[in-house]
């Protein structure tokens, strides 16, 4: 069951804001760029998410392709113990039609596997982060926790966005971003185009580091201008 939401103010632009300080603490290892794991929550509450995220993850690749190129690993579940790991893509177009065949199911959440799904590819692949949307969390936080120390000294970033305000959730993805010095923001319904501005800035920095994030934002990247603003001079 989902937990009710926490009584705690608003605090949407502080999360942005420590999302971006832990972005510029978190610089891409050369020998991963351009490549993440893109994990979705694919329960019945994600449908809307799910359908803004096949034009997101397409905006992605087109903003890093147009610098260094990005490869997507998508994760996803829902249903009955269902988690499905696909192969890399490097065409938005080609992943955002795998998407559309998937539809959402009802069912309990399975971070648990997605960290596990990025653990084998961080181990056989190398990957510069993953990537995770999604807006509660029905699972044994200790068990998460030490797959993201894992992945934490691996040295692998874990990037969470939260819709909505599930208190037990927001707990569970905060402790996540720190083991793994990731970073963690929410975003509401009506927030898709912040959303999809700071993953485009995200694959970017992943791809290319500084000199990608900086031509994005004279392409207009507002998401990219955010970034640049919390980096030092030549971070």
């Amino acid at each position: 069951m989902r937990q009710e939401a926490d009584s705690r103010p608003p605090s949407a632009a502080a999360d942005v804001a420590a999302f971006l300080q832990k972005a510029r603490e978190t610089p891409p290892d050369p020998g991963r760029s351009g490549r993440l794991v893109f994990a979705l929550d694919a329960t019945m509450s994600r449908q809307p998410t799910w359908d803004q995220a096949c034009h997101i993850q397409a905006e992605m690749f087109r903003e890093a392709g147009q610098i260094s190129g990005l490869e997507i690993k998508l994760v996803y579940f829902r249903g009955f113990g269902e988690c499905r790991a696909s192969r890399w893509f490097k065409d938005g177009q080609e992943l955002a039609a795998v998407m559309s065949r998937i539809s959402c199911q009802g069912g309990r959440t399975q971070i648990g596997k997605v960290l596990t799904a990025a653990l084998k590819a961080a181990s056989d692949d190398k990957i510069a982060a993953l990537v995770y949307v999604g807006d509660c969390m029905e699972e044994n936080v200790d068990v998460l926790c030490d797959k993201a120390g894992q992945l934490g000294m691996l040295g692998v970033p874990v990037f969470l966005f939260q819709e909505g305000r599930d208190g037990v959730a927001e707990r569970a993805f905060r402790e996540i971003a720190r083991l793994t010095n990731g970073a963690f923001c929410r975003f509401d319904a009506g927030a898709a185009q912040q959303l999809a501005d700071l993953l485009k800035a995200v694959a970017v920095f992943a791809s290319g580091g500084r000199p990608a994030l900086q031509q994005l934002e004279r392409q207009g990247g507002r998401g990219a201008t955010l970034l640049l603003s919390q980096l030092p001079p030549g971070g």
